[in-house]
């Protein structure tokens, strides 16, 4: 399907919008210098972005902290790579008399010596680490100058001084930030920002690259024997893919906040797939070239980061953890990261005891018995260093006590717990109350092994993902020629088919828009929804149009909830409204409850009907201003409350912000799940008046 490129209101010329020109600023109690530093800035993209950093960074000094202690990190890290292969006299560490004493810096072969001895092999590693220090350094102390800019902004722009910059929500500052905008002029083409401008200029990108999540086309999939379908989404591959459609001079954007004009047309679009073809066989090849020397280095990283680790805390890699791909799928358009993080960390343990209430007895009894094995084993030494400790000195007996030590914290990871009994219906709705996305194949069948192999994708163990990061290097040019490669077409389509030209924002993702009418599904709206306004509300959606598993909606209640003096369009508002209405009535009928996505009944007052085991302590009742479409209810237990307290999370108001938006979700997903079982017995219907001849009154 092809349609022409889309606008919303009027086409703003964006090279005149960043040219010069004569415009009226409004007068203001401001020194003409720093009035004129921050008016009509060029990239506000990047300008908010770091804003936005700058804030959950804790200001300038935690940034050049952290960007002086990487740059010592690479420092000491090349030192000690380039001194074990060419400053130790290994001939004197292996080849000694036995009762001799050896001083560890005796084994350092002299500077001079090795200067004067350093092989060809040597002198490039050396060149090699020198640029790349060289060019860190470039690149920290541009950052760096960038950021005191910001400090400068945020001191005598927001009247935010570093020390109190701690004391301040985002929300607050993105206040300060849509006020100073009228004095600044920041944005000329827009006198008045809101906090949907802000988004996406902070989000541009990362909009998109959600988009292409929800429509299948990112991440690859791939069948392997044994394994089934898995999904591979790597920061590797997901930095290639941000190069190819974002951050090159050849991607689709020929700026950050323009598409390029040949995108946009119909009759470009072979030409276009071809050359977007060719960028992926040059990021093919490039990625093919540099791969052994990726590949060493991150054998030399996580070396360095994981061993001790290892050695210390083994279990800790039996752990599970939300995967890259889990991040973009559960994220909301327009959703900054403290937001995502917020509500994954609240989703952690309910999550943590969905996978855990699936075991394989199979996988049980191996464990068992290699965890009785190891122990045996280990219990052996252990007495046996009681009677002689010399014993602990002996060749291997160290490392084989580190191994036994490993093996068994990870076999009794996967040996369940014999006291508890898991309902996973009911775990894998309190992991959608945080989440709040849930695929419509899953209703009804969350105790089956498929869904807790779809899930895994999204919620994998940590070992599981450090190896496909450690063998990205060699997996990614795979990925780029046999996945990427031939949807070329599909992706020209996707940018010029849901690009939206916005006035004072410039090209963003349509779906970012959250119009429920040109992007919404009508299964998560009720038929009243659909036809009250007769024609001018019906949404015009169809399957390629409209986005997957609620995104649209869910986004937008999200949006509303965490942004509640943001004005959304009428037919938004009045989605928004009829939501919070159904919320309303739930809330103060203490009678009423509404059925869970997996037909678990769930009452909007948590406290009632929480998921077992989920440390709770009793919930005490909060008052909520109906203003944001709610009455009294209750908050769900006290590891909510904690990460609450732990971090400033979404919205103004953290209370009610999540607990509107667990309200909003079981709403929406129980219009889903009636409206899919509406369509699923029209079909069973029609199938049997086919049958029976097609009397479908005899039927019924």
């Amino acid at each position: 399907m092809t349609t022409n490129y889309a606008s919303l209101n009027e086409t703003p010329d964006f090279y005149g919008e960043y040219g010069t020109g004569e415009y009226g600023i409004p007068n203001q109690h401001m020194s003409e210098p720093t009035r004129s530093q921050w008016n009509h800035i060029e990239d506000l993209d990047s300008f908010f972005t770091r804003v936005y950093k700058y804030h959950q960074k804790h200001g300038f000094k935690c940034i050049a902290l952290k960007e002086l202690v990487d740059l010592h990190q690479f420092s000491f890290i090349a030192g000690i790579m380039f001194t074990m292969i060419y400053a130790v006299d290994y001939n004197m560490l292996f080849n000694h008399t036995p009762n001799e004493t050896k001083w560890i810096f005796s084994l350092l072969i002299p500077f001079d010596k090795v200067m004067s001895t350093l092989p060809f092999s040597g002198w490039m590693l050396l060149f090699f680490l020198g640029i790349m220090f060289f060019l860190s350094v470039i690149r920290k102390v541009y950052a760096l100058i960038l950021y005191w800019d910001i400090k400068q902004f945020y001191n005598q722009a927001l009247l935010i001084e570093d020390d109190n910059l701690d004391n301040l929500t985002w929300h607050e500052v993105q206040k300060k930030l849509i006020q100073v905008q009228l004095d600044l002029q920041m944005c000329i083409h827009k006198r008045e920002l809101t906090e949907l401008d802000i988004y996406h200029r902070i989000l541009r990108q990362t909009n998109y690259l959600v988009a292409l999540v929800n429509k299948r086309l990112l991440p690859p999939r791939v069948n392997v024997p044994f394994l089934g379908e898995v999904v591979y989404w790597t920061k590797n591959l997901r930095l290639n893919i941000m190069i190819l459609l974002f951050w090159s001079p050849w991607s689709p954007f020929e700026n950050p906040w323009h598409l390029r004009e040949e995108y946009k047309r119909p009759g470009y679009r072979d030409k276009m797939a071809q050359q977007l073809g060719r960028q992926i066989l040059w990021l093919f090849l490039i990625n093919l070239l540099a791969s052994p020397l990726v590949f060493v280095g991150q054998i030399i990283f996580y070396f360095f980061n994981y061993f001790e680790q290892v050695r210390r805390e083994p279990g800790r890699f039996g752990l599970r953890y939300w995967s890259h791909y889990g991040q973009l799928y559960f994220r909301h358009f327009n959703e900054l990261d403290h937001e995502l993080h917020s509500r994954l960390t609240r989703a952690y343990k309910p999550a943590t005891k969905y996978m855990a209430s699936f075991c394989s007895p199979h996988v049980v009894i191996l464990a068992q018995h290699v965890t009785f094995i190891c122990s045996s084993v280990l219990t052996v030494f252990i007495c046996l260093s009681f009677l002689d400790n010399e014993i602990l000195y002996w060749e291997q007996v160290l490392t084989m006590l580190a191994i036994l030590t490993g093996v068994i914290g990870i076999g009794r990871s996967l040996v369940p717990d014999e006291t508890l009994i898991w309902c996973p219906e009911q775990l894998l709705e309190a992991v959608v109350l945080h989440t709040h996305y849930l695929p419509g194949v899953w209703q009804g069948y969350a105790h089956t092994s498929r869904v807790r192999a779809c899930f895994q994708q999204l919620f994998q163990y940590r070992f599981a993902a450090l190896i496909e990061e450690f063998l990205s290097p060699i997996l990614v040019p795979y990925f780029l020629i046999r996945y990427v490669y031939p949807r070329t077409l599909d992706f020209v389509d996707f940018f010029r088919n849901f690009t939206v030209s916005v006035v004072g924002v410039g090209d963003v993702c349509s779906f970012a828009q959250m119009d429920i009418k040109k992007h919404g599904n009508p299964d998560w709206h009720t038929e009243q929804e659909e036809d009250e306004s007769g024609d001018r509300s019906r949404m015009m959606t169809d399957q390629y149009t409209q986005a997957e598993d609620g995104k649209v909606e869910l986004s937008l209640m999200h949006f509303t909830v965490t942004n509640p003096n943001w004005q959304p369009p009428p037919d938004a508002m009045e989605f928004v409204e009829n939501v919070n209405l159904e919320s309303n009535r739930a809330m103060f009928n203490n009678d009423e409850a509404i059925v869970g996505p997996f037909g678990v009944l769930s009452s909007l007052d948590f406290s009632k009907h929480a998921p077992p085991e989920q440390d709770e302590t009793p919930a005490s009742h909060v008052h909520l201003s109906t203003a944001g479409g709610f009455g009294r209810s209750s908050l769900p237990g006290a590891n909510v409350r904690q990460s609450l307290f732990s971090q400033r999370t979404e919205g103004p108001d953290m209370f009610r912000s999540i607990q509107n938006m667990r309200a909003s979700t079981l709403i929406l997903h129980n219009r889903h799940a009636m409206r899919s079982a509406q369509a699923s017995n029209l079909q069973t219907i029609d199938k049997s008046g086919a049958v029976s001849g097609g009397d479908h009154t005899a039927v019924v």
